[in-house]
């Protein structure tokens, strides 16, 4: 097949860009070009914010083309403008509407789609993808729409999934700090799993919206996890909410905080989704501990400060006001 990949350098579209040439395809990534597209591809320099800046590209027929992107307008161009046989596009979990309960299903109730063109910010996040989806699903070749759970391993540089691997491989004293909510649930894929399924799917012309994550597993078992792949005995010390909150430490992402975890009821269930529809069209994950491993082995290459989790330095000064109070 012949794919074109709106992306391809960074994270998830790198790693579709890998896994479609493992499998035999020709590849072509377009993108700014502000990182390098994967060895093996073909790369085209676009810039998406102009209403003519797929020309470059639009010029044959696809067999598919994959789009990561989060922009209304990027998308609408796209599909304006590109000529497939088959879109897979890369939608998200934030897409829904509530999240209080667990791994709810495909047909749950979403956000009002966004009604501009291009996302300003974080907080529209999930307005924008279900615009997205919109357009796509509007388009006139079928399309597969990905609504992608947590995504760890190689690349993450969010920092999240890679946080508790790389704290119990790098204590800074005789225990990791973390969530005192045990039973808090989870959910983690690997990059490479939701790639090469990404790829299946379009192969296949699998037409529909699927959620695509991992098990959903507890906080205190991806801890233990964590801890295994990073051959640490250090223990994990549960910290309550409050102490957090007083302290400044932020849950989910971000830093200072604790990530992979959230202190609202109503966003409990945020990570999880029923993936059954994925997994019987073809959908493998890996087991968690592999998934941590490649996600330690990412941030070991890390230089500078952390996106998530504590400092050396702000885990110091935790553990101390533990201790003072």
């Amino acid at each position: 097949m012949d794919i074109l990949i709106l992306g391809g350098t960074a994270l998830l579209g790198r790693a579709i860009a890998e896994a479609a040439l493992r499998s035999g395809h020709t590849v072509t990534c377009a993108a700014r070009g502000t990182a390098p597209a994967p060895e093996g591809t073909s790369f085209v320099t676009v810039d998406r914010d102009d209403d003519d800046g797929l020309s470059p590209v639009a010029d044959r027929i696809w067999d598919a083309v994959v789009d990561v992107s989060r922009h209304p307008g990027q998308v609408r161009r796209a599909v304006r403008d590109l000529r497939t046989r088959h879109w897979a596009f890369i939608s998200s979990l934030n897409v829904y509407a509530a999240f209080d309960r667990r791994e709810q299903s495909e047909d749950s109730p979403v956000l009002a789609p966004l009604s501009g063109d291009v996302m300003e910010d974080m907080s529209a996040y999930g307005a924008a993808k279900v615009a997205c989806e919109d357009i796509v699903r509007a388009a006139d070749a079928p399309a597969t729409i990905i609504r992608s759970g947590l995504i760890s391993g190689p690349g993450d540089t969010s920092g999240r999934s890679g946080y508790y691997p790389w704290r119990f491989a790098h204590p800074t004293g005789a225990d990791v700090l973390v969530p005192d909510d045990p039973t808090f649930p989870c959910a983690l894929i690997h990059v490479d799993d939701l790639a090469e399924w990404t790829v299946h799917a379009a192969t296949h012309r699998l037409d529909g919206t699927f959620n695509a994550t991992g098990p959903t597993v507890a906080l205190g078992d991806v801890l233990t996890t964590a801890a295994r792949v990073a051959h640490s005995d250090v223990a994990a010390r549960p910290v309550p909410a409050a102490v957090l909150a007083a302290q400044g430490i932020s849950a989910w992402m971000g830093s200072p905080s604790l990530p992979l975890w959230i202190d609202d009821p109503e966003w409990r269930f945020f990570a999880t989704a029923d993936s059954s529809a994925a997994i019987r069209a073809g959908l493998r994950t890996r087991p968690l501990e592999d998934t941590l491993a490649d996600a330690l082995a990412f941030e070991n290459l890390r230089t500078g400060p952390r996106p998530a989790g504590l400092s050396d330095d702000e885990e110091r000064a935790l553990r101390a006001a533990l201790a003072a109070s």
